[in-house]
C-alpha cells in the first residue's frame, strides 16, 4: 500500500517566521494594489494584527506559525478568485471568532456589521462538515453552507479558498484526515466550485483528492503526463502553427496555447472508457483567447472557429456553443473537436479574454462585469432557486443532498416557456421537473403537458430546444411514483413535502384510532410505546405507523399479544430479547462492540475476534488501502479507499468511520474478480486457465467467457492472499499474446 510522502520537517527559528510572515503580508498588499482605496490599508493592517495576535500561540500540524493560513486564504481569495478587500479582511479573520477569545461583537465594534456578518456566516459553517456529528446534524450543517451561498456568496468563495489551502497542505495531516478531508472536498466543495464557475479551482481540488484518497492512480498519470511532456509539446506546436499565422494574417491580438487536462479528468476518463493511459488520446486542450471589444465577442469567436476548421476538419457533433448560450454558472466559450495532424482528435475551446476571465474566476468576475445593471443572469437565477429549495422545511436530509449534488454537476438543457421565456435545467428532465421550475403549486397541479404543441405525459423528458406548456387541474394531488422521473432537486424536495402533509393529514385519522386502542388497555402513548410498536410493525416512523394504522394497512387486533409492564407496552419476543441481553455481552467474548473513530487490525493476534463483512461494491482484499465503515444493520463493513461509495460515506457518515489496516496472514483466501478482454484465438482459454491454476497455483470459482465478432470478454473469478497475487495474476494475463485489456473486476459477478 503506497502512502502520500509527507513534507520535510518544520525548522525555522523565530527570526525566519517574522520574516516569511511579513513577507507573505506583503504579497498580500501587492496582489491588492489596484483595489486598494482611501482608509483600505489601515483597515488591512489592523486586521493582520487581530488575527496574529490572536493566533500567536498556535500551530498548524505541519508545526508552521498558524497565521500562514488566514494569510494563504487571503491571497487565494484575491489572486485566485479575483475578490477585493472586504473578502480578504473577513479571510484574515476567518478563524479568530472559532478558534479564540474574540467576539463576533469585537469584530462588530472594530469593523461595522458588513464584516461581523460576513466572519459570523465563515464561524457558522467552519465545522460544517463535523466529523463526530449524525448524519442528520452533517446534512443540516451542508444545508446552512447552501443557505449562505444564498444569501451572500462571498462566505462560499471564502469558504472554497479556505479549503484549497488545506487541501494544499494536507500532507502533515494523519492518513485517516486525510481520506476524510479529501472525500468532503469530492463530495461537496469541488461540485460547489463547478457549480460558481470555479473551474480552476474545481479541478486543483479534484487532483488533489485524488492525490490522497488514491495516491496510486495519481502517482501514475503524473509520472505519464511528465513522461509525455516532450511529445505532446512537440505536437502541440506542429498543430499551433498554421491557425497561428491565419490569426495574425487576420489582425487578431490574440493568446493561443495548449494545456494539459487535469489528472482527476484523464482519471474518469480511464475509467468511464475503460482505458489505460497511454490509450486516453485528448490529454491535452488548444486554448484560443481573443482580445475584443464586446459587441463584437460573438462575432470574432466564431470566425476563429472558422479558421480553426479552415486548418482542421471538425467533428459536427462535438461542437459545443455556450456563447449562444452560456452554461448556468455563466461560462462561455466555443469548443470544437478537430482531426490535428497524425489522425489525432484534439479539442479546442475558443474564449474572448472577458470570458476567460469568468472561466477562471466564477462568480466574483461575473459580478465584476455585470456591475452597472444589466438582465438578471442564470446564475443569479440559480441562487434565488437555491434559496427557494432551502426554505422548504422538509430539506434536512441526505436525501437531500443527494439530489441537490445532481443539479450540481449534471449537464444542462435550454426549454422554452410558451411566451418564449428560457428555462435551464438537467439534462434528463422530465415535464414535470419544469413544472415545479415554474412554481411548486403548478408542479403540484400538474396533469400533463404539451410539448412542441403535442400532448406528453408528465414523464416525458425533454430535450434543449422544446417549447413546454404545463396542463393543471385543481383535483391533481402528488403521488409517491412522480419521485421516479423527476430528476430535479426542488421537484423532488417539494413532491416529499406535499406527500409528507397529505401523509400527516391522513395520519391523524389513525393516531386518533391507536390512542382509543392504548387509553383501553391502560398504556400511555409515550415515545417508548410508539418505538415498540414501530419496530413490531416494521415502521421507520410513528407518522408511517398512523398512517398505515388509517388506510388499513395494519391490524391493530395484534396487540392483544403484547404484555403490559405497567403503563408500558412490551412486544411479544422482546422480553426475552431483554434478559438474554446482559448475558451475550458478558458470557460471549468472540464479539465485541466496534465505534467510529477507533483503530482496528484486521485478523490481528488479539483473542477477540470481530465481526465484519467485506463490502460487496468494491470487494477489498489485503494490500488495499481501506476503511471500516459502522452500518446501523449490518455491524462493520470494509471498503475500499477508491470504491464507488468511499466518497459519500467518508464525507456524510465521518462518525462512523473506523480506521482501519490489515494484518499479514496467509492462510485465509479473499474472492476477487479480474475483467480480461482480447483476441478469440484458439486454444485462448487454455492458455488463461493454465496461468491461474498451472503457473500461479490459484483456485478459480468460475469463469464465464463472452465471444462476439473476434473479440471475447471474460470475468474470472479467483481465490487470493492479497493484492500482490491479484496483481502477479493481472501481468500475466496481459503479457498473453492477443490479450488487449486485463483488470480488477469492482463489483462481484459470476
Amino acid at each position: 500500500m503506497q502512502t502520500v510522502a509527507t513534507t520535510p520537517a518544520y525548522n525555522k527559528n523565530e527570526e525566519e517566521e517574522k520574516k516569511l510572515i511579513l513577507r507573505e503580508y506583503r504579497a498580500l498588499l501587492r496582489a491588492l494594489k489596484q483595489r486598494l482605496k482611501k482608509g483600505d490599508r489601515i483597515l488591512l493592517r489592523r486586521a493582520f494584527e487581530i488575527a496574529a495576535d490572536a493566533h500567536k500561540d498556535m500551530r498548524r500540524k505541519s508545526g508552521e506559525p498558524y497565521i500562514l493560513h488566514p494569510l494563504a486564504v487571503a491571497r487565494i481569495v484575491v489572486e485566485e478568485i479575483g475578490l477585493g478587500v472586504t473578502s480578504s479582511i473577513c479571510a484574515l479573520l476567518h478563524d479568530v471568532v472559532e478558534d479564540t477569545e474574540i467576539t463576533i461583537e469585537d469584530i462588530e465594534h472594530e469593523f461595522g456589521t458588513r464584516y461581523s456578518k460576513l466572519i459570523d456566516g465563515l464561524t457558522k459553517i467552519s465545522n460544517v462538515v463535523d466529523l463526530k456529528a449524525d448524519t442528520t446534524i452533517q446534512a443540516e450543517n451542508f444545508r446552512k453552507i447552501l443557505l449562505t451561498l444564498a444569501e451572500d456568496p462571498r462566505v462560499i468563495l471564502i469558504k472554497l479558498a479556505d479549503r484549497l489551502h488545506n487541501m494544499r497542505t494536507l500532507e502533515s495531516m494523519s492518513r485517516e484526515k486525510q481520506l476524510k478531508i479529501s472525500s468532503e472536498t469530492t463530495y461537496i466543495y469541488a461540485p460547489l466550485a463547478h457549480r460558481l464557475g470555479l473551474y480552476e479551482i474545481k479541478s486543483e481540488l479534484e487532483d488533489l483528492a485524488l492525490k490522497y484518497t488514491q495516491p496510486d492512480v495519481y502517482t501514475e498519470i503524473a509520472q505519464g503526463l511528465k513522461e509525455t511532456k516532450r511529445d505532446r509539446t512537440r505536437y502541440i506546436n506542429e498543430f499551433i502553427k498554421p491557425v497561428k499565422e491565419e490569426l495574425q494574417n487576420s489582425g487578431f491580438d490574440f493568446d493561443i496555447y495548449g494545456r494539459p487536462k487535469a489528472i482527476h479528468s484523464i482519471y474518469s476518463k480511464m475509467r468511464t472508457k475503460q482505458v489505460e493511459f497511454d490509450e486516453v488520446y485528448d490529454l491535452f486542450a488548444i486554448r484560443i483567447i481573443i482580445n475584443t471589444p464586446p459587441e463584437r465577442e460573438k462575432e470574432d469567436c466564431w470566425k476563429v472557429y472558422s479558421i480553426v476548421t479552415n486548418s482542421y476538419r471538425p467533428s459536427p457533433e462535438r461542437l459545443r456553443d455556450w456563447i449562444s448560450m452560456p452554461k448556468g454558472n455563466g461560462y462561455e466559450a466555443l469548443h470544437t473537436t478537430v482531426m490535428g495532424p497524425g489522425g489525432r482528435w484534439v479539442e479546442v475551446q475558443i474564449r474572448s479574454a472577458r470570458m476567460n476571465e469568468i472561466a477562471e474566476k466564477g462568480l466574483a468576475a461575473h459580478w465584476k462585469y455585470k456591475e452597472g445593471g444589466g438582465q438578471e443572469s442564470k446564475l443569479d437565477s440559480w441562487l434565488h432557486h437555491l434559496q427557494d429549495i432551502l426554505n422548504n422545511p422538509d430539506t434536512d436530509t441526505i436525501d437531500f443532498l443527494q439530489d441537490f449534488k445532481l443539479d450540481l454537476f449534471t449537464e444542462e438543457i435550454y426549454v422554452y416557456t410558451p411566451t418564449g421565456e428560457m428555462r435551464v435545467l438537467p439534462k434528463g428532465a422530465t415535464a414535470l421537473d419544469f413544472a415545479f421550475d415554474i412554481h411548486s403549486e403548478l408542479g403540484a397541479q400538474c396533469i400533463g403537458a404539451k410539448v412542441n404543441y403535442k400532448l406528453v405525459p408528465l414523464s416525458h423528458q425533454l430535450q434543449t430546444g422544446d417549447q413546454v406548456e404545463v396542463i393543471t387541474s385543481s383535483k391533481q394531488k402528488p403521488s409517491e411514483d412522480w419521485l421516479e422521473f423527476v430528476t430535479t432537486a426542488k421537484a423532488k424536495s417539494r413532491i416529499k413535502y406535499y406527500l409528507k402533509e397529505e401523509k400527516r393529514k391522513i395520519g391523524e385519522d389513525g393516531k386518533a384510532i391507536l390512542k382509543r386502542k392504548l387509553d383501553h388497555m391502560g398504556v400511555k402513548m409515550s415515545q417508548q410505546t410508539l418505538n415498540e410498536l414501530c419496530h413490531y410493525y416494521k415502521k421507520p416512523s410513528p407518522l408511517d405507523l398512523y398512517y398505515a394504522i388509517a388506510v388499513s394497512n395494519i391490524e391493530l387486533k395484534d396487540l392483544k399479544n403484547f404484555s403490559v409492564n405497567g403503563d408500558k407496552l412490551v412486544a411479544p419476543g422482546r422480553e426475552l430479547k431483554q434478559d438474554i441481553k446482559g448475558l451475550q455481552h458478558e458470557d460471549i467474548p468472540k464479539q465485541k462492540t466496534i465505534k467510529g473513530g477507533g483503530e482496528l487490525i484486521i485478523f490481528g493476534e488479539s483473542s477477540d475476534k470481530i465481526l465484519y463483512k467485506l463490502a460487496q461494491c468494491c470487494q477489498p482484499i489485503p494490500g488495499d488501502d481501506v476503511f471500516g465503515f459502522v452500518t446501523s444493520g449490518e455491524g462493520l463493513k470494509i471498503h475500499r479507499t477508491d470504491c464507488p461509495n468511499a466518497a459519500q460515506l467518508l464525507a456524510n457518515y465521518g462518525h462512523r468511520v473506523v480506521k482501519t489496516k490489515w494484518a499479514k496472514n496467509k492462510e485465509i483466501s479473499f474472492l476477487s474478480g479480474v475483467r480480461i478482454v482480447g483476441l478469440d484465438d484458439v486454444g485462448v482459454i487454455q492458455k488463461i486457465t493454465n496461468i491461474i491454476s498451472g503457473d500461479l497455483k490459484m483456485n478459480m470459482r468460475s469463469l464465464s467467457i463472452d465471444s462476439k465478432d473476434g473479440v471475447f470478454e471474460g470475468n474470472i473469478m479467483v481465490y487470493v492472499h492479497d493484492r500482490e497475487e491479484l496483481d502477479a495474476l493481472c501481468h500475466k494475463l496481459a503479457a498473453l499474446d492477443g490479450i488487449n485489456k486485463v483488470e480488477r473486476l469492482n463489483v462481484q459477478e459470476g
